[in-house]
């Protein structure tokens, strides 16, 4: 399978700290990797780095082929969650969207409002986004993420404050995204969102991605997590 998203001997200090040293990460099409590790160990700074908000301090990043921060600053074709997103206060979020999507001109206004509706939003509501609860920012969040059919993923904790329909739904709309050859690199504090989405999942230790086993339990369809003995 070809390789979408690659790390070669890619170093980061952020604020005065070591996060990562000479990491290596090839990342297949059609695939679902899960990064893991506490707090303040670097899996938003990573995935900023594959972005392009920020660089590496040495090494390289190749997103669908492209050199980031050489040729182009940014990936095309790469919907993104890090941190939340800000959006206008006094519009609705079918409005918002609409902003977003009038900078490229790709969608029209019924994409928007189908995206809407996946996540678990009423497009045609008249609620003003100041007024959304927590789980209704991060759908709308999703929805921006996704609503140009961006085929490559970049999933800071997707599943915060959303309730247990609502993360039933997503885990289901990511899956049905890999299998139309999607990639995705995601985040979860929840195990069982890691279980269950991801292909191969890496383990932030001692500034490297420690690759981590999935096995599955053959009792049900839950898979577990164990180190790589190697």
């Amino acid at each position: 399978m070809s390789i979408v998203i690659s790390l070669k001997n890619v170093s980061k200090s952020y604020k005065g700290l070591t996060l990562f040293q000479n990491v290596n990460l090839d990342i297949e099409k059609g695939s679902i990797c899960g990064i893991v590790g506490p707090n303040g160990s670097g899996k938003s700074v990573l995935f900023k780095m594959i972005c392009g908000f920020v660089f590496p301090d040495e090494g390289s990043i190749v997103v669908d082929g492209v050199e980031i921060g050489k040729s182009k600053r940014f990936p095309d074709n790469i919907g993104i969650i890090i941190d939340r997103p800000g959006y206008i206060a006094n519009k609705t979020g079918f409005q918002n969207l609409k902003e977003l999507a009038m900078i490229r001109g790709k969608i029209s206004d019924e994409k928007i409002a189908e995206t809407m509706e996946k996540v678990g939003l009423q497009p045609q509501a008249k609620q003003k986004v100041k007024h959304y609860s927590l789980g209704m920012k991060q759908k709308l969040a999703i929805a921006q993420a996704i609503m140009e059919d961006q085929q490559i993923l970049i999933l800071d904790e997707p599943f915060n404050a959303l309730d247990a329909e609502s993360v039933n739904n997503i885990r289901h709309l990511l899956l049905s995204f890999k299998s139309e050859g999607r990639t995705i690199l995601l985040t979860s504090h929840n195990q069982e969102d890691i279980d269950i989405l991801c292909d191969r999942v890496f383990r932030i230790n001692k500034y490297q991605l420690e690759p981590v086993a999935l096995v599955k339990n053959e009792s049900s369809t839950t898979h577990h997590l164990k180190p790589n003995s190697f």
